[in-house]
């Protein structure tokens, strides 16, 4: 997930987030992605999968700013032990409409699309190092993480990736959790005990699209992988991101009980 969340909120508001329906907004979509990622040819997903992914009990859905697509999700049915859920590949803002809340809202609608299917469960990948994609994921969302995929994509052409592996944490959306349900009626997550914290220095990003800085970028990815990897094996999860007005971020780790995930 990428392009998350430079304008105001009345960007959000403004905007119609609604299913695609069109071949040609589907094409947008497409199109989208090479602005969002820098994606070559060879790493978009092609249009036919946004095709197939509606006719298959998966979901394309748009945000709109008149005719114009100014972001988009996409997600696809998966099964895990026996249960069905959706795989939310990919969220996508423009530049000019993110820190609008416009990714929340998208984010939103996918929630009660799901529901209305009868999924109680998305899933995506996120970047454990990109600390605004956590906090939309475990603050504003509900998220929480439990497991570290390495190098889940391959080396991939995107700049945002800086040729670093493309190591994502696994964010698990339990929809009628109490977790969620807390968090959209009050706006607070319920409280945990925080037993460990795993922090990322503000110049991240900085030294991911530095090739002179890359390796610093690199150390933090694998200092910070070994200490997930051994947190979620003890049974540990990412609740919350808190982050300073420095942008240094840091991941906080604590129990989750696997009947929190089914409802309240």
């Amino acid at each position: 997930m990428a392009g998350v969340e430079t304008a105001g909120a009345d960007v959000a508001q403004r905007a119609v987030v609604r299913p695609c329906e069109t071949e040609g907004e589907l094409l947008a979509c497409v199109e989208l992605q090479k602005e969002v990622w820098g994606f070559t040819d060879a790493d978009l997903i092609p249009l036919r999968l946004f095709i197939v992914a509606r006719k298959i009990g998966g979901q394309v859905l748009g945000a709109f700013d008149g005719n114009e697509l100014v972001g988009f999700a996409l997600a696809i049915p998966g099964v895990r032990g026996g249960r069905a859920y959706l795989h939310s590949h990919m969220l996508a803002v423009r530049l000019g409409y993110r820190n609008s809340g416009l990714g929340r809202r998208i984010k939103l609608l996918q929630r009660e699309e799901a529901l209305a299917h009868g999924f109680e469960l998305i899933e995506w990948t996120f970047d454990p190092l990109e600390m605004k994609n956590a906090h939309l994921n475990l603050e504003r969302l509900g998220a929480i993480a439990r497991r570290y995929n390495i190098n889940q994509y391959g080396t991939t052409g995107s700049p945002l990736h800086g040729g670093l592996p493309t190591d994502r944490l696994v964010a698990e959306w339990w929809l009628r959790s109490k977790r969620v349900e807390t968090l959209l009626g009050s706006g607070a997550l319920p409280q945990f005990k925080v037993e460990e914290t795993v922090c990322v220095p503000a110049e991240i990003s900085g030294w991911k699209s530095s090739e002179a800085d890359r390796w610093r970028a690199a150390q933090v990815q694998v200092c910070n992988r070994e200490l997930l990897v051994s947190a979620f094996s003890r049974g540990l999860a990412a609740l919350e991101c808190r982050r300073d007005e420095d942008g240094n971020g840091a991941l906080l780790l604590g129990r989750w009980d696997e009947s929190w995930s089914y409802g309240s």
